[in-house]
C-alpha cells in the first residue's frame, strides 16, 4: 500500500510555498507572526514561563563569545544532562544542523536554524491547554518536547512553539485494581526521568520498567512508543506496563486514557503515540517487587580474531539465553565483541552461567577460551547502578556521539543475518548495537505495540560515527549512507521485520509500515478522533503525510495524499 501520493502541483520549486497562500504554518518573520505584544500577553497567560530561545552554545559565537564559557559548555557538550536541563537544546547534534555549537568557529553565526523559536515550561495542565491555544489560533508549529533524547528529531522544530514537560515531576507509589491488573503502582508526572522514577521505586522497594539511560523520560516518548528495558524480559516493554493516562487533547480538553475510559486513546498512547495524540501530563504504570539480581558481562578484543563469526555464534546462542529469563545489552565492531549486560531478574550467577555455557562451548570450538564476569546485587537498584550509573547521567548518557538506523532481528531470522552486518557495517567500521529481549508472552490488545516485538531475538541499531570537527554535510552524508547503503541490505534478509521507532533511521522510507506495522490503519482512525486538524506534528507520527517541512524550515501542507 502506498501511504502518499503527490500531485504534480508538487514538481513546482519549494519558494513557491508561501504564508499568502495558507500552505505553511506561520513562520518568524511572516506578517502573521505574533507581536511582541502578543507573546508578552501569552506569557502572562502561562505565568511568566514562556521561553524565547538562545541557543545553549551562543556563548561560543560572536557577538556573545565567552572563552571560558564557551571551553566549559565544550567540555560538557557529550553529557546528556547539559542538553535536558534546555528549553530547547537536541541530544542528538544531526537535527541541529551545526547552526550554534562549541565545534564550530567563534566567528560563525549562531542561529537558531531547527531549534525552536519559542517553549513553554509548562506547569501543569492548564499552562498545557493556553499553549495549544495560542499555537492555533497563530497557526505556529507546535512540538511536544521533555528532554531532547530523540533520535528521530521529534523534539523541535524549526519556527515551532514547544510544549516543555520537563518540570512535571513526582513519583506517587498507589495500590492499584482493576479488570487487568492488581497490585503497586506508580503515578509520574511526564518530566519524571528513569533515574528518578527508579529511585522513589527502590525505596518502596520496588522496581518499575524503565531503559539502560537514566536521563530518558518515562512517561514520553518511551512508554508511548515501546521502551526496552533490562527489566524487559522479566515485564514486558514500558508500554506493556502503562495503566491509565492523564492528556490535553487538541482541543484542550484534561482526559483520562484507560483500557475502560477513552480506552482507544489508551492504545493508541500504549505503544504508538509520542507527541502525536495529545500531551501526556502524567502515566501509572505496573510496578513490581523488587529482587535480587545478577549480571554477566565480557570482552573479547584479541587481534585477528572473525568478529563477524563470533557475532553469528551469539546470535545462534540467544534464543536460549533469553528463554532462560535474561535480558542483554551488546555491541559489536570488527575489532570487539562486547556483552555489556546481561541481566537476571531474580535469578543467580549460576543461572546466567548455565544460560552461557552453550555459547561458551562454541567459542571454545573456534579456540576462543571466554571467561564471563559474574556478579550479583541484593536489589535490582544495586544492578542497574552498577551496570547503567554513576546517576543521573549513567554510562549511556552520552550525546551525539553516533547516527543510527535499526531493525528488529526476528528469531528466525538470527541464522541468516550475519553475512549482511559484516558487509553492510562491520567491514566499514560500523558498530552493531542489540538489545536482546523476549517479549512475547506479554501481547495485549488495549496496547498499540508494534507486532514485530512479540516476536523479536533483538532491537538491532547499525551504527556510523558522528564528528563535530567535519562539515556538517559529511554528517548528513553519513546518515545517508546508512539510509541508502546500509539498512537496504539488512532489510533484504528480515522481509517485514520492521524497526523500532525511537532507535532507527529517521530517513526510513516506508514508515508507516516499518514503525507501526498492522496497527497502521487503526492508529490514523484515533488521531482523525482525537487531533483532526493535525494541530500535533512529527515527520514519521501516524496521520503526518499531510504536512512537509521545506528548505528553510517552515511546516507546509503537502500537494495531495491519497489513500
Amino acid at each position: 500500500m502506498k501511504f502518499m501520493i503527490l500531485s504534480g502541483l508538487c514538481l513546482l520549486p519549494l519558494a513557491v510555498a508561501t504564508t499568502e497562500d495558507k500552505t505553511c504554518k506561520c513562520f518568524p518573520g511572516d506578517a502573521c507572526w505574533p507581536s511582541k505584544q502578543d507573546w508578552d500577553a501569552f506569557n502572562d497567560t502561562v505565568g511568566g514561563r514562556l521561553i524565547k530561545t538562545v541557543p545553549l552554545g551562543s556563548p561560543c559565537h560572536d557577538p556573545n563569545y565567552d572563552e571560558v564559557l564557551c571551553n566549559e559548555l565544550a567540555s560538557q557538550w557529550m553529557s546528556s544532562p547539559l542538553h535536558v536541563s534546555s528549553s530547547s537544546s537536541v541530544q542528538a547534534p544531526i537535527f541541529a544542523n551545526a547552526s550554534c555549537d562549541p565545534f564550530t568557529p567563534e566567528s560563525s553565526a549562531c542561529l537558531l536554524g531547527n531549534y525552536v523559536h519559542y517553549a513553554v515550561k509548562v506547569a501543569g495542565p492548564e499552562d498545557i491547554k493556553a499553549t495549544i491555544r495560542f499555537a492555533e489560533k497563530h497557526d505556529i508549529r507546535l512540538v511536544i518536547r521533555n528532554t531532547g533524547h530523540d533520535y528521530m528529531g521529534r523534539s523541535t522544530g524549526a519556527g515551532g512553539l514547544a510544549i516543555w514537560t520537563h518540570f512535571l515531576k513526582g513519583v506517587e507509589v498507589k495500590d492499584w485494581s482493576c479488570a487487568e491488573y492488581t497490585g503497586k503502582a506508580v503515578k509520574i508526572g511526564a518530566g519524571a526521568e528513569g533515574s528518578e522514577v527508579l529511585e522513589a521505586a527502590a525505596s518502596a522497594g520496588l522496581v518499575v520498567v524503565t531503559g539502560e539511560c537514566p536521563t530518558v523520560g518515562v512517561a514520553g516518548g518511551y512508554v508511548q512508543n515501546g521502551g526496552h528495558s533490562p527489566l524487559a524480559t522479566a515485564f514486558g516493554l514500558g508500554a506493556d506496563q502503562t495503566l491509565e493516562f492523564e492528556v490535553v487533547t487538541a482541543d484542550g480538553q484534561l482526559v483520562t486514557a484507560s483500557p475502560s475510559e477513552h480506552a482507544d486513546l489508551f492504545w493508541a498512547l500504549s505503544g504508538s503515540g509520542a507527541g502525536n495524540y495529545g500531551v501526556v501530563v502524567s502515566v501509572t504504570l505496573k510496578a513490581h517487587p523488587d529482587s535480587a539480581t545478577s549480571g554477566a558481562g565480557f570482552v573479547i578484543e584479541e587481534p585477528d580474531l572473525d568478529y563477524s563469526l563470533i557475532l553469528d555464534t551469539w546470535h545462534a546462542a540467544l534464543p536460549d539465553i533469553l528463554d532462560a529469563g535474561t535480558m542483554a545489552t551488546y555491541y559489536a565492531t570488527n575489532a570487539t565483541m562486547v556483552l555489556w549486560s546481561l541481566t537476571g531478574y531474580n535469578r543467580t550467577p549460576t543461572d546466567l552461567s548455565s544460560a552461557l555455557t552453550p555459547f561458551i562451548n562454541a567459542l571454545a570450538t573456534l579456540n576462543i577460551t571466554l571467561q564471563p564476569n559474574y556478579t550479583s546485587f541484593a536489589s535490582y537498584h544495586d544492578y542497574y547502578t552498577h551496570y547503567f550509573g554513576p546517576l543521573p547521567a549513567g554510562h549511556f548518557g552520552v550525546v551525539g556521539t553516533q547516527l543510527i538506523g535499526g531493525r528488529f532481528l526476528l528469531r528466525d531470522a538470527l541464522p541468516h543475518v550475519g553475512p549482511a552486518i559484516n558487509a553492510s557495517l562491520l567491514q566499514i567500521g560500523g558498530t552493531l548495537i542489540g538489545q536482546a529481549v523476549n517479549v512475547s508472552r506479554f501481547e495485549s490488545p488495549t496496547r498499540a505495540v508494534m507486532p514485530q516485538w512479540r516476536h523479536a531475538a533483538v532491537m538491532s541499531a547499525y551504527s556510523l560515527p558522528y564528528d563535530f570537527t567535519v562539515p556538517f554535510a559529511d554528517m548528513q552524508a553519513q546518515q545517508d549512507r546508512i539510509t541508502r547503503d546500509i539498512m537496504p541490505r539488512i532489510e533484504a534478509v528480515t522481509p517485514g521485520a520492521g524497526a523500532y521507532i525511537n532507535e532507527a533511521d529517521y530517513q526510513q522510507g516506508d514508515w508507516q509500515h516499518v514503525f507501526f506495522g498492522s496497527n497502521y490503519e487503526k492508529l490514523l482512525a484515533v488521531k482523525r478522533r482525537y487531533d483532526p486538524k493535525g494541530l500535533f506534528w512529527n515527520a514519521i507520527a501516524v496521520g503526518s503525510e499531510g504536512w512537509e517541512v521545506l528548505r528553510d524550515g517552515r511546516l507546509c501542507k503537502a500537494c495531495s495524499v491519497s489513500r
